[in-house]
Order: structure tokens, then C-alpha cells, then sequence
């Protein structure tokens, strides 16, 4: 313990500044996540007074690093090779460890995707410093500790852990999608590129790529704009058939609480909340939910967010912004029906503008 306080005080880290994410991408197109950690990631660097910056990593992405720029970054570093237009860990991780070292960033933040978990872990590993997994907080102290506060739900969901590394840097995390605000789209941004060169051949990468099979038929909660998410105030699993036909209608998707997934009523890849996926849609409606905690945190960032539940006293009515108190079996088609009959007239429209046209 003496030993590792004595270290604790005599590491100096001045040579660390700055805020890095790295962008992840696939054929080119960047996950949302990375602009949403750019969003976070700025508010820490101000708070820090420092730079933030991104990292692009792929095979004529150039267009992404300017991207990176138009969502916050004041400098990108974009390597781009044909080797690295697919992920592989060990050339993304070695041009991440270049950068590391030549940029030195106090923090590294990395999305919590299949991608970013192994590229951050692996950097971690050889570097080696701390790495906190799947963060729903992401905070700072200020100077002169300088410290990443990095918070996860622990012990079962029940509460959150805040996490620290104070003997290394960079301080690393991942964090989930969902989570963090993007900034806004600002095209009038200047900052700088600058090149990495690829570190590795062809032949030096031991892993192939041969193919990437498209899974059929599987939802993403992270990227939908409307939900309609049902609980155990539905009594079963067919109820959620109604909800699917008022989501087919408003052109989402169907999510769900802990509670019904957990009565086995509808998939795990459905789950909304803690333990499921962290939502930020534009419209969400939370039907037959009656607000647990854990089911708050995963949708609060939604933009207006409709409550269905014959509770009055419901806990999710406090964070909804419509609520809507009666018997959802009722409701829900009701409003189903008013759907399907504003797009019928809406294409009724068009059809008229198109023949007058």
C-alpha cells in the first residue's frame, strides 16, 4: 500500500493533455456513437482547457476526419490504408499506440461497441493503463489531479460505481451508445489534419477478412428514432403485436423493460434500461412501464417521451413528457388507428400534388 501511494505521488503526468476519441467506422460511415462521444468528450476538454481531438482509422475516410472536425474536434489524426479498411486489432491497435505516443492525451474515449471493447482493451493491455467498461457517467476533476471520473452501473444495477486511474495515462473508457449528446452539425469548423502512416503490411497482420454476413432481421435500439416499448403492465406476450403494429405505423421499432424480458415475453436484444441498451430517439413511448430506475436511465435522453399507464401515480409519468392514464388496451389502438389514418391522407396528398403536377 505504501509503495503504491508513494507512486501515486511522485508520477508525473504533465506531459498527458488532452481529450481523444476514437472514431469508429464501417466502409466509411461512422457509428453514431463517436459523434456522441465527441459531444462528451468537448465538454470535458473546456473543463480541462484543453484540445479535444479524434482519431480516424480506415481506407479513404478522409471525408470522416472532416467530419470529426464539423462535430467538435480541433484535431484529427486519419491514417488510412487498404489494410486497414477493415477492423483487425493489431494494425488499429498499433496506429492507435502511435498516436498515444506521439499525441499523449490525458483521456481516451472509445465507443462500447464490439469494435471499441477489443480495440480499447488491446491498447490497454500493452500500454498499460486503466480502462473502464461500458461508462453511462463520464466526468473530470479539476486541476491539479485532473482525474477522469468514469461511472458504470455495479452490483447488480443497483447502483454506480465511479471508477479512477490514478497511477497511468492516458485515463481510457468505453462508453455506451445512447448516452452522451452529439453536438450540433457546425460545417463552419476549422481544425487540423494530420497523417498517420500505416505501421503494418499485408503481410504482417496475421487475420483475414473474407466476409461480413449481415445478421437478418435484427433490431438496433441504439440507432431508432421512435420506440414503442412495452412492460409487464401488457399481462403476457401478445400484447406485443399491438405495439408492433402502432411501431410498423409511426415507421420504429419495439423495445422493452426488464421486467418483460425477464418474464420471457420478448428477446433480450429488445431490452431498454441498465442492463439493455441505452436509447436517445426522437420520440418514445414507454406503454405499460411503470418507471423503475434502471429503465429511466436507458431512455431519459429521449426527445419527448409518451407515458401510457392506468397508474396515476406511475414513477414514469415524472419523466414523460405526455402522459396519458387509462387502459393501455384501448389506448394504444386508438392511437394506432389515428396513425394509419394521418399517413393514408398524407399519401392521398402527395398522389394529388403528383397528378396536378
Amino acid at each position: 500500500m505504501t509503495a503504491a501511494r508513494d507512486a501515486e505521488q511522485t508520477s508525473d503526468w504533465s506531459d498527458y493533455r488532452g481529450v481523444l476519441v476514437v472514431v469508429e467506422q464501417r466502409d466509411g460511415e461512422a457509428k453514431k456513437v463517436s459523434w456522441q462521444l465527441l459531444g462528451e468528450g468537448k465538454r470535458l476538454a473546456e473543463k480541462l482547457e484543453v484540445q479535444l481531438m479524434a482519431l480516424v482509422i480506415g481506407h479513404e475516410v478522409g471525408h470522416l476526419a472532416q467530419e470529426a472536425i464539423y462535430y467538435g474536434a480541433d484535431k484529427v489524426f486519419l491514417s488510412e490504408a487498404p489494410e486497414l479498411k477493415a477492423y483487425r486489432t493489431r494494425p488499429y491497435s498499433r496506429v492507435a499506440m502511435k498516436v498515444i505516443g506521439e499525441a499523449k492525451p490525458e483521456i481516451c474515449l472509445f465507443g462500447a461497441t464490439g469494435t471499441g471493447r477489443d480495440l480499447a482493451g488491446a491498447i490497454a493491455t500493452r500500454l498499460p493503463t486503466g480502462l473502464t467498461a461500458d461508462t453511462t457517467e463520464l466526468d473530470v476533476e479539476p486541476p491539479p489531479s485532473r482525474l477522469l471520473l468514469a461511472s458504470r452501473p455495479a452490483f447488480s444495477e443497483k447502483m454506480m460505481a465511479t471508477i479512477l486511474c490514478k497511477q497511468y495515462r492516458p485515463q481510457m473508457a468505453t462508453a455506451r451508445a445512447g448516452v452522451f449528446q452529439a453536438l450540433p452539425r457546425d460545417a463552419t469548423r476549422e481544425g487540423e489534419v494530420i497523417r498517420i502512416a500505416n505501421a503494418m503490411t499485408e503481410e504482417q497482420i496475421a487475420t483475414r477478412v473474407l466476409d461480413f454476413i449481415q445478421e437478418r432481421d435484427k433490431i438496433n435500439l441504439e440507432e431508432a428514432e421512435i420506440i414503442v416499448a412495452g412492460g409487464r403492465g401488457l399481462g403476457g406476450p401478445e400484447p406485443f403485436a399491438m405495439l408492433k403494429e402502432l411501431a410498423d405505423a409511426l415507421g420504429g421499432i419495439v423495445g422493452a423493460s426488464r421486467a418483460a424480458v425477464d418474464a420471457g415475453w420478448i428477446k433480450h436484444e429488445h431490452q431498454v434500461g441498465q442492463t439493455g441498451c441505452t436509447v436517445r430517439p426522437k420520440l418514445y413511448f414507454a406503454i405499460g412501464i411503470s418507471g423503475a430506475v434502471q429503465h429511466i436511465v436507458g431512455m431519459a435522453g429521449s426527445d419527448v417521451i409518451v407515458a401510457i399507464n392506468k397508474d396515476p401515480e406511475a414513477p414514469i409519468f415524472h419523466t414523460a413528457h405526455y402522459r396519458i392514464v387509462g387502459d393501455l388496451f384501448k389506448i394504444v389502438p386508438a392511437i394506432t388507428a389515428e396513425v394509419k389514418k394521418k399517413r393514408a391522407l398524407s399519401r392521398e396528398e402527395v398522389k394529388d400534388y403528383e397528378r396536378k403536377v
